[in-house]
């Protein structure tokens, strides 16, 4: 299931992603890394079970990460050690290169095309077409064996404006944007939404993803070393991912105030 396994060549396209990317081998016992997205300080390996942003894909996360020691800033595993492309993704046969994005390009945000959420950070991205991944998603598969379901499951085609008689058995919903994984001898169906929790250390944890509206009350409520990789998403770019959620709710609090 892990993105590290696939075959990987190709290169980084000029603008939008960085020139460099090296970084230390994190099995050589040191576990160490330095990134491009925060190079003035060295990455370590961690497995903490609380709530973190990734300051990469500005998605959440729990347990394994990579955390910088001094500032708090910290990435998922799999975007720490995201390749420069991805070729041959089962999630997208019908081009071979998937090449990796820091930050979407343009005013228009794009929407992941598997989970169906937007996509405000790291991203793997067909040069040819519109297809967009979150290097989360990407770590998925079309076969899944999930600790929700005695069964594989199987991902089905996209639900985007199509009706639907299903219930989602994590979130309880039916229609909602993205793919959906199935059992059908069993009748079961997970939003992919919801399955990419189990692949970012979420539900492992038991930890509940919090809604963009809710980013503020759940901010104050993860430890000290989550606050820093919030803060500093802040401090980078103001108006992306969970800093959205605060100037948000900062500015409905002083309405209600006022």
């Amino acid at each position: 299931m892990s993105m590290n396994s696939r075959k990987l060549s190709g290169r980084l396209p000029s603008e939008d992603v960085p020139e460099t990317s090296e970084h230390d081998n994190p099995e050589d016992g040191g576990g160490e890394i330095v990134h491009f997205s925060h190079p003035e300080h060295r990455l370590a390996r961690f497995d903490f079970p609380y709530l973190f942003m990734c300051m990469g894909c500005k998605e959440y996360g729990a347990g394994r990460r990579f955390m910088c020691q001094t500032c708090g800033f910290q990435l998922h595993e799999f975007c720490a050690l995201a390749p420069p492309s991805l070729h041959d993704h089962p999630f997208h046969s019908k081009h071979q290169h998937l090449l990796f994005f820091v930050k979407p390009g343009g005013f228009l945000r794009c929407k992941c095309d598997i989970c169906g959420k937007s996509v405000k950070g790291f991203s793997f991205r067909c040069a040819s077409c519109s297809f967009d991944m979150h290097p989360c998603c990407a770590a998925m598969t079309r076969r899944m064996e999930l600790p929700v379901h005695e069964h594989p499951l199987l991902l089905a085609p996209a639900l985007e404006g199509a009706e639907t008689s299903f219930v989602c058995q994590i979130c309880r919903r039916t229609k909602r944007s993205g793919h959906v994984y199935q059992c059908l001898p069993c009748g079961y169906y997970l939003h992919a939404k919801c399955g990419k929790d189990m692949v970012n250390g979420l539900y492992v944890h038991g930890i509940v993803p919090p809604e963009k509206r809710s980013a503020l009350a759940t901010a104050a409520k993860v430890t000290v070393n989550a606050l820093f990789g919030v803060i500093g998403g802040l401090i980078e770019g103001i108006g992306e991912g969970i800093g959205e959620a605060f100037v948000e709710n900062i500015g409905r609090s002083r309405r209600s105030f006022g």
